[in-house]
């Protein structure tokens, strides 16, 4: 499947047109390959974006966009049916502006986790996308940003926009084996998006590629991603041995390791460091941490009004957040500046650290699907799924996953890491890697 890169190489040669490549998209979007992917698609809109597009960043190729986001005209509804009725957005949200400026033609709203409060991917009110990593089992996408991975592993999207707050860009591109990138969130706006928690949101996206993920980066801050062509000989990385391999699926072991002893091959210096704060986070973190806390700020008033018509599993955990106390929530806040200042400490010296992205392969949807009686598999999934993305959501940090899989198994991702305002030495880094493993991962 050709990325973003090569397709607008096609466009400049002559090989294919901007008709051609909306037409494609628009194919996929409506095929069963993304089945329950759109909440809303505009097709004809796009069709007008790709030929107005000339000449710009995107040229008019295919853009997806969480339901989570502001698109003028549409109801930002969040996977949800409580804001079913809501007033249409005035705007484009910023994250929207600055692709369509750029040349994107939208393609839809995609599904999500209701108020993106999940990292399985299940909604009950539209359906889930299925993973189009198994056309034999119905697997989970990951969440929250589902719909967005799969309009992107299908081939449907170049770019799919998201948003991560523990995970829900890199879990869904790990488990659909493609690319996310999680920025220091401070660098993209989050206005104009349902929040989840105002303290760790981001946006960003999926590609389908590493220089896809900068391009990507680089329309979503407006700043140009600092190049740097250094071997991977030219970085010192570490592997946090605490918490991050733990209990790791065989599947996933096996990858990860084939992927560490790759690039060990290919040059790459690789030291194990215990980065022992990892261990400390569940004993700061009371109550739900951030996001039980602050979605219950946004949610009180709507949840009194509508709660009967929540998600069982979101009501639940934004619920949770209601009992968290002032002191309590400063308290959050300042144990994790000093967190965050001795993981700062431990890493001084490395460019970046890698890790698996999550430590389980997708697992089928009728497994973890809406009902009580799976409540308790969906709850023990999804603290699996979000395990080691949520470290980096924490550290105020930015993190990339890129697949690490060979051909015939199910996607695993490999997170390369850092703290904040690393982005451009962690794509850089991810570029490396990605091409010391493409004999590995090749079609996969």
């Amino acid at each position: 499947m050709r990325d973003l890169h090569a397709t607008l190489d096609a466009l400049r040669s002559g090989a294919t047109t901007a008709t051609d490549e909306i037409e494609r998209a628009i194919a996929l979007a409506a095929s069963p390959a993304c089945d329950k992917a759109f909440l809303h698609t505009r097709f004809e809109a796009a069709r007008q974006d790709a030929a107005a597009a000339a000449g710009l960043p995107l040229a008019g190729l295919a853009v997806s966009v969480k339901d989570l986001f502001d698109v003028e005209g549409e109801v930002t509804a969040a996977g949800s049916t409580v804001l079913a009725d809501a007033p249409p957005a005035q705007a484009d949200c910023p994250a929207v502006a600055r692709l369509r400026a750029a040349g994107a033609a939208i393609l839809g709203r995609t599904n999500m986790s209701e108020f993106a409060f999940s990292g399985v991917g299940t909604n009950p009110h539209f359906g889930t996308p299925a993973n189009p990593a198994d056309p034999a089992v119905a697997r989970i996408p990951g969440g929250s940003s589902s719909g967005a991975a799969v309009s992107v592993a299908s081939g449907a999207a170049f770019i799919g926009l998201g948003s991560d707050t523990g995970g829900s860009i890199r879990i869904p591109a790990a488990l659909c084996g493609i690319v996310g990138f999680k920025n220091t969130a401070r660098l993209t706006s989050t206005e104009g998006a349902v929040p989840l928690s105002t303290t760790l949101d981001t946006a960003c996206a999926m590609t389908r590629s590493v220089r896809d993920a900068v391009l990507a980066h680089e329309i979503l801050t407006g700043e140009p991603v600092r190049r740097d062509g250094r071997p991977l000989s030219g970085w010192r990385l570490a592997v946090a041995t605490s918490t991050m391999l733990d209990a790791l699926e065989p599947g996933v072991a096996r990858a990860f390791q084939r992927a560490l002893d790759a690039l060990r091959a290919a040059g790459a210096r690789i030291d194990e460091i215990a980065l022992a704060p990892i261990r400390d986070l569940g004993s700061i973190q009371p109550r739900g941490g951030f996001s039980a806390a602050e979605s219950y700020a946004w949610h009180r008033a709507l949840l009194a009004d509508k709660g009967a018509g929540y998600d069982p599993r979101v009501k639940a955990r934004i619920e949770f957040g209601a009992d968290m106390r002032a002191h309590e929530y400063i308290a959050l806040h300042q144990a994790r500046r000093q967190w965050i200042a001795r993981v700062g400490e431990a890493l001084a010296g490395y460019d970046a650290v890698l890790s698996p992205t999550v430590p389980i392969t997708a697992v089928p949807i009728a497994q973890v699907a809406p009902g009580a009686e799976r409540d308790a598999e969906f709850f023990r999934v999804n603290a699996q799924l979000l395990r080691n993305t949520s470290i980096v959501n924490m550290l105020d940090g930015c993190a990339l996953s890129l697949p690490c899989h060979a051909p015939g198994e199910l996607p695993v991702g490999l997170m390369a890491w850092h703290e904040a305002l690393h982005d451009d030495e962690v794509l850089a880094i991810g570029a490396r890697i990605e091409e010391a493993l493409a004999p590995v991962t090749a079609s996969a």
